[in-house]
Parts: structure tokens; C-alpha cells; sequence
């Protein structure tokens, strides 16, 4: 297998940023006296903020907001969402990230971010990431966000590889379904019923090494 890059989503990859999201999501739709739970929360996972605001509407069968009722919205959660970054420290990145990542890149594999957030780099400044990656993307990189394939397509432009050589780690439905619509290889984290479309499944990075991983991809590769 020629694989040369390690894509890595940001929230629920790299650190469980769900329960901040949550709340500052929350308090929002308690403002606005909107429905919200951890069900619908977890339903925004892989996706930017426009198109979370857009599936809380559906959720309450909201069709009349108009637009800057909702970039108000949105920026009326970033700035509740900041306010909670300050949570986090080094030990908030996941267990095994670091020593994969860093296995990656002293074999030669490059490593990026693909993130439908807008706060990749204050949140990988409070982990002290930001040396670990050659690439950063996130919802302001490209027109098309996640669920579109097209952030995933940029980081593999800014790395020199195609999408064949490169392995994507994901949390949600929507990020998967957008690096295999990418031709990219997929390795799905977290609850199985978030990732079940991915080509490995794996609960987390604890365990895992950059062999197995490596050995997984080939695996699916061979059988393909």
C-alpha cells in the first residue's frame, strides 16, 4: 500500500469537543426557545454551522427564520462555544492520537486536519498540536464544506497526494460519506452507528499502532 497522508478530523478525533459543542448549542436553543438534545447534537457531527443551525430548524419544524436571524445565531453560539475552549488542555486530546500521529510522521506520512469546524487552531493551540500537521482545513477552507467531498479533495492538493494514498479518520456519517465520495480510504471512530459506512471500524486510537492501522487499510484494499 502506498499511503502517504493521515487525515484526521477535529472534533471527536483528535479531542471530544462534542459535550462543549452541546452546550453552547444548547444554551442558543434555550434562548430561543428551541428544542435540542444530545440525539440532535450528535446529528451536527462532520457538519459546519450553517448547516447545524439548518437541521435544528428541521427539527423544529422551522421554516420563516430568515438569513440574518440565523448568522446571528450562529455567531451568538461561536461566541458561547469560545467561551467553553477554555476547558481545554493538552490532556483533552484523546487517548493514543498523539503517539499515532507522531508514529505517522516519523515514517514519513504527512498529517492534516479536515474539520467542518471554524476553530481548528485555537483548539489544537490549547492541545499544543499545531507542530503536528502539515495541512489545516476547516469550514472556511473551501465553498463546499462536509458532507461535500471537497475539503477532503483540498487537504490532499495541499499534501501532494491523491486520495488513494491518503487514510481518513472520522467520527460521523457525513465525513465518512464525504471522503469515500473522494475516493479517500476511511477508518470510522467512535459509536459504530456513527461510522458504519466507513471501510474500517475502530472504537478509538487507544490501542491501535500505525501497523495495524496500515494493516487494516491493506486488508480492505486487497479485498476490494
Amino acid at each position: 500500500m502506498d499511503i502517504q497522508a493521515f487525515i484526521f478530523d477535529l472534533d471527536g478525533v483528535i479531542t471530544d469537543t462534542a459535550e462543549l459543542h452541546y452546550h453552547s448549542w444548547k444554551r442558543l436553543a434555550d434562548d430561543e426557545g428551541l428544542f435540542f438534545s444530545h440525539e440532535l447534537n450528535d446529528r451536527l457531527r462532520g457538519v459546519e454551522r450553517r448547516q447545524s443551525i439548518q437541521r435544528i430548524l428541521d427539527a423544529n419544524a422551522l421554516t420563516d427564520v430568515d438569513e440574518a436571524t440565523i448568522r446571528a445565531w450562529m455567531q451568538r453560539k461561536q461566541v458561547y462555544y469560545i467561551d467553553l475552549l477554555e476547558q481545554i488542555t493538552p490532556d483533552a486530546a484523546l487517548p493514543g492520537v498523539r503517539e499515532i500521529i507522531k508514529a505517522a510522521r516519523a515514517s514519513g506520512i504527512k498529517t492534516a486536519i479536515a474539520s467542518g469546524s471554524r476553530n481548528v487552531r485555537p483548539v489544537l493551540a490549547r492541545l499544543e498540536m499545531l507542530d503536528l500537521f502539515d495541512a489545516l482545513g476547516d469550514a472556511n477552507t473551501v465553498v463546499n464544506p462536509k458532507p461535500n467531498r471537497d475539503l477532503f479533495v483540498w487537504i490532499a492538493g495541499r499534501l501532494d497526494v491523491s486520495p488513494a494514498q491518503a487514510v481518513v479518520f472520522e467520527d460521523a456519517y457525513d465525513g465518512v460519506k464525504a471522503a469515500r465520495a473522494g475516493g479517500f480510504w476511511t477508518v470510522g471512530l467512535g459509536a459504530l452507528v456513527n461510522v458504519h459506512n466507513a471501510h474500517i471500524y475502530l472504537p478509538d486510537l487507544a490501542d491501535a499502532t500505525l501497523m495495524t492501522v496500515m494493516e487494516h487499510v491493506a486488508a480492505v484494499a486487497t479485498s476490494a
